[in-house]
């Protein structure tokens, strides 16, 4: 039995774009901190990769990756035009925006996919509407030589 190199999960719900690290007063002293909701989307997509990965070791060498973006319809819309986002012909020009929601997952996935994000050196990504929020992830191994 061949395993399969490549590795598929999907990070369910409505997809969250990286929030700018905050700033807070602490006396005398100004901390940074990840906002809370990045901070709970990243678990989630850390938590989705560990489960994929089902024990397999990191990626080592270059990869790489795609990302299938599927943001809510809104209730509002009528039948026709949800029917009409599905199809692909209404673009999901709504937040979040696409390079944030890549930075999460690129996030979320240090450590347990992958040691660090620069290990990604393609990226194929489209964001569109679905029925099902949620984003389908791809990491594909790379033959290539590093430094």
């Amino acid at each position: 039995m061949k395993i399969n190199p490549d590795l598929h999960f999907v990070v369910p719900g409505d997809p969250v774009g990286k929030g700018r690290a905050r700033a807070a007063k602490r006396g005398n002293f100004i901390t940074l901190y990840t906002p809370e909701k990045t901070a709970n989307y990243e678990g989630l997509i850390a938590h989705a990769a560990m489960v994929a990965m089902a024990g397999r070791g990191l990626f080592l060498g270059a990869v790489a990756v795609e990302l299938d973006i599927r943001v809510k319809i809104p209730a509002s819309w009528s039948l026709k035009r949800k029917a009409a986002a599905v199809r692909g012909e209404i673009a999901a020009t709504k937040k979040p925006d696409i390079d944030n929601v890549e930075k999460a997952i690129f996030d979320g996935m240090n450590g347990v996919v992958w040691k660090d994000d620069v290990q990604a050196v393609e990226v194929k990504k489209r964001k569109r509407y679905a029925d099902t929020p949620g984003v389908v992830v791809i990491v594909r191994e790379l033959n290539l030589q590093v430094n």
